[in-house]
């Protein structure tokens, strides 16, 4: 089968090469696309282009939580095993994220800032894990100042998730101007499920009803092409939202 003469093999290693080039493959594997169009298209979407898209992330995303669900301890026995051999920063870090996603913030935080000393005393994943600890245990002041420290020295750095987790620790503290800044931030600038839903929970429990209401409809638009799957990674945060709605009715 062709299309305006050139074979649909020829097609899909032109669109697999236009990708090469745009994610700055080798270019090697212009040759290999050229040379080889069908089995060097199959080569590259199996190697490179596969790994790199969402499926591969969506596929990765559902294998852990059905992880989770079937041996929810799992990890943090692991996480745990691996930091008794070896204590290092590594391990720790690890077995901090483990404790932290098992519900246990005040003893993640205490790991992630043992990590923060020496080299590593500004390294901005250690202090981003710890400023999340320290939000979810409710110690608000250390946070905020692990974020805004992180903002100063590298703006870029997972902004979004930044500005939502200052959003909440600022809401913390009842400072609902610094709160609203860094929700609406998220929300303008990321336009994410995750940035509206946070931004709409802040405005019903601050008694913001006009800004929730406006991020209802474009919550309940991003949910309209939601599948099964979809909505049961999102259930938890789906439930905070829900909880809030019944709570502001009251």
């Amino acid at each position: 089968m062709s299309i305006l003469g050139i074979g649909i093999h020829v097609i899909i290693a032109i669109f697999f090469a236009i990708h090469a080039l745009r994610s700055g493959q080798q270019l090697f594997w212009l040759f290999i696309l050229f040379s080889f169009p069908l089995l060097g298209s199959l080569v590259y979407f199996i190697v490179i282009y596969l790994p790199d898209s969402r499926i591969e992330s969506g596929a990765k995303k559902a294998v852990a939580v059905a992880a989770k669900v079937l041996d929810p301890t799992r990890e943090l026995r692991e996480a745990r095993a691996e930091f008794e051999y070896s204590g290092t920063v590594k391990n720790r870090t690890r077995f901090a994220a483990a404790l932290l996603e098992a519900g246990r913030a005040e003893e993640a935080a205490e790991h992630y800032e043992a990590c923060l000393k020496g080299p590593f005393a500004t390294d901005p994943v250690i202090r981003f894990g710890a400023a999340r600890c320290f939000v979810e245990c409710g110690q608000y002041a250390p946070a905020i100042a692990h974020l805004t420290a992180i903002r100063a020295d590298d703006p870029a750095f997972r902004a979004e998730q930044l500005a939502i987790l200052l959003g909440r620790a600022y809401a913390g503290l009842d400072d609902n101007t610094a709160a609203q800044i860094e929700f609406a931030l998220a929300a303008e600038q990321f336009g994410s499920f995750e940035s509206l839903v946070q931004y709409a929970i802040w405005a019903l429990r601050s008694g913001d009803l006009d800004t929730a209401t406006r991020l209802k409809v474009a919550i309940d638009e991003s949910m309209v092409r939601w599948n099964r799957h979809t909505r049961e990674l999102n259930k938890p945060l789906l439930k905070q939202l829900y909880d809030a709605y019944a709570a502001a009715k009251k």
